[in-house]
């Protein structure tokens, strides 16, 4: 028995060297055909729009800006985002904005950087490597107001309504779908979300659920598997509203947009909430939604009735912690070649410029990709699924993804305590158990800091078969959920 455990032993210790050598050379070399393709992408927006994309390789920053009559104030940063304040002529604008976006290390950069505090903490006393420290340090000293300048270029053309780049980019799709919401829109006023409704045929409803789909996905997610699914009953009650978040599927997907966690709330209430009159509501949430589920239940208490979390992407934060958002980005993408999940995760969120690649290839030409697909499957469900993820600029995917899931990072735990004092809202988690993509850690972290809620574990689904293959069973459960009395 010894023997097979130091067998097992020696074998896993291996196998973890091993992951971490192959995963250092290769995102070593992702890290150099990141850094290529930012000159690709600069030399061809040249080309194609007269001028370069703005990009957050370059960590340089400026005190203040002065654009078309307005000045950008930033305020001292935190641990865990840049506050980022414009100010123009009409109102006062606040924006979350993740450090992630901009403070991505490459693993050489990383390794030189350990290797920096080792030797100060032998008190080496060379005074080239104190001027390396203090030229590291001097951005995130909080003693000047910085930002990074990709930032200050997209909050100009915002404040001065100007739009800096055509609209689609080169890289972005053009196709009907996913330029609908130009044509649906006058300039002068700010188009809505794309929502997709059901509502009773005779009578009026008794209450409103809103269904907030999860990252690169779409309100296709809800409508081609919930809502054909559920009773008549239900269908004679409730109004169902399932929207396509800025930026992705039908919605709009304006390039000037950071897509904070406010701008991203301030769509859904005016596209949803303020358009339908919706006042008392439930709320359906998958992976990434449930971030906005849980700001929207935070902001209007006395309005949501219940919360479902599918797969809430809520990574406790330990105490401590100064850095939440790096924290949690290194969580969700570890660099690691394996599991193959983690070097997936890994591409998206550390590399700007091979993500945008890939959209380039896989969005733009969503099309062919679809035509295939149903050539090749004629299966209705990949289809949709499909729909929903080709559908969505990079713009939107790569601040969407830094902006939401790591830049609520330290609010999170904040959010949940409030919805744990509001014990009028039902909450109710479902959590595939073979689910790769979020950890089953973070539904019961939500537990934790709620003890009322209620986590299911759905045996042998996982992140998308939580829902896609087994509708009508959640169907059933979500009716259940709703006609619970509250507390």
């Amino acid at each position: 028995m010894d023997v097979m455990k130091r067998t097992r032993s020696v074998v896993k210790l291996s196998g973890r060297v091993l992951n971490e050598a192959v995963s250092f050379i290769v995102f070593c070399a992702l890290d150099l055909v990141d850094y290529m393709l930012c000159f690709l992408f600069k030399a061809i927006d040249m080309l194609f729009e007269a001028e370069c994309k703005p990009c957050y390789c370059s960590s340089s920053a400026k005190e203040a800006i002065t654009s078309s009559g307005s000045k950008i104030l930033v305020s001292e940063q935190g641990g865990e985002s840049t506050k980022i304040v414009s100010l123009s002529s009409t109102k006062l604008v606040l924006e979350d904005i993740s450090d992630t976006l901009y403070s991505r290390p490459s693993l050489v950069s990383e390794l030189s950087s350990f290797t920096l505090n080792e030797l100060k903490k032998l008190k080496l006393e060379d005074p080239i490597l104190q001027q390396q420290t203090k030229r590291g340090t001097s951005l995130c000293s909080g003693s000047s107001f910085t930002v990074n300048n990709t930032i200050v270029e997209m909050l100009q053309g915002k404040i001065g309504r100007l739009e800096k780049h055509p609209i689609p980019r080169w890289s972005d799709c053009d196709c009907n779908l996913c330029t609908s919401w130009m044509s649906s829109s006058s300039p002068s006023t700010k188009p809505n979300l794309f929502v997709r409704s059901q509502v009773p045929n005779i009578g009026k409803a008794k209450e409103d659920v809103v269904f907030i789909h999860g990252f690169i996905s779409s309100s296709l997610f809800w409508t081609e598997t919930l809502f054909p699914n559920f009773s008549s009953r239900a269908r004679s009650s409730y109004r169902l509203f399932a929207v396509d978040l800025l930026g992705f599927g039908r919605s709009p997907k304006p390039s000037d947009s950071l897509y904070t966690l406010s701008e991203h709330l301030e769509m859904i209430e005016k596209s949803v909430l303020e358009a339908h009159n919706v006042k008392s509501f439930h709320i359906v949430a998958h992976s990434l939604g449930c971030i906005l589920a849980l700001s929207l239940a935070v902001k209007y208490p006395h309005s949501v009735k219940s919360l479902t979390f599918l797969a809430p992407p809520f990574y406790p934060v330990p105490k401590g912690e100064a850095h939440a958002t790096q924290y949690v980005m290194r969580k969700i993408a570890p660099r690691r070649v394996w599991p193959i999940v983690s070097l997936g995760a890994s591409l998206v969120c550390w590399y700007e410029h091979i993500t945008r690649m890939v959209c380039f290839l896989i969005c733009k030409n969503h099309r062919l990709w679809e035509f295939l697909t149903k050539l090749l499957t004629r299966n209705r469900v990949r289809t949709f699924l499909l729909e929903g993820f080709f559908c969505h600029t990079h713009n939107a995917a790569w601040h969407t993804l830094h902006n939401i899931i790591c830049g609520t990072a330290g609010k999170i735990g904040t959010y949940l305590d409030a919805i744990k004092d509001n014990i009028n809202v039902k909450v109710t988690i479902f959590h595939g158990k073979d689910d790769e993509v979020i950890p089953i850690e973070c539904s019961y972290e939500v537990q934790r800091r709620i003890p009322r809620a209620n986590v299911r574990v759905i045996d042998k689904k996982d992140h998308i078969t939580i829902v896609v293959g087994r509708q009508k069973a959640f169907a059933r459960e979500l009716e259940e959920i709703w006609s619970m009395p509250n507390n």
